[in-house]
């Protein structure tokens, strides 16, 4: 059985893709909200500037981690070519990221209104960062 090349480059890009994304999505689109919801003061700048500075290897882990997932996802879509890559990132967004993101909402002693809220916003920046893979990933062969 054959299967198509993978694009590292489109890996690359995914990844860099995923950490601007979330820049602006949890900064100025949604950067106040998603505070609150995780128990921050936007205005305690002494907070924000402590959480800052343990926050370089973090985004380097996550980094790290987008690239892995981008590259099984480039595996995925090359391998299937029934399939095409934006079908296939929403079908696994669907099936393994809602429930997964659902079921870390649900379990917390936060009001409705904040679990909601937190599935929202990072069941919504996945589904973006999945559809830009896919995307990436089957026109940039």
């Amino acid at each position: 059985m054959e299967t198509l090349e993978v694009n590292y480059i489109a890996i690359i890009v995914g990844a860099v893709a995923s950490m601007v994304v979330g820049a602006v999505w949890y900064g100025p689109l949604f950067g106040r909200i998603w505070m609150n919801i995780v128990g921050v003061n936007p205005e305690d700048e002494e907070r924000r500037k402590e959480m800052q500075k343990g926050a370089g290897p973090l985004y380097l882990i996550q980094f790290l981690l987008t690239l892995f997932q981008v590259l099984v996802l480039a595996h995925l879509i090359a391998d299937t070519q029934r399939v095409g890559g934006i079908e296939r990132a929403l079908w696994i967004w669907g099936a393994f990221v809602v429930p997964s993101l659902a079921g870390a909402a649900m379990w917390t002693m936060d009001a409705t209104k904040i679990k909601w809220a937190r599935f929202l916003i990072q069941g919504g920046y996945q589904l973006v960062m999945f559809a830009i893979y896919g995307a990436l990933l089957q026109f940039w062969t």
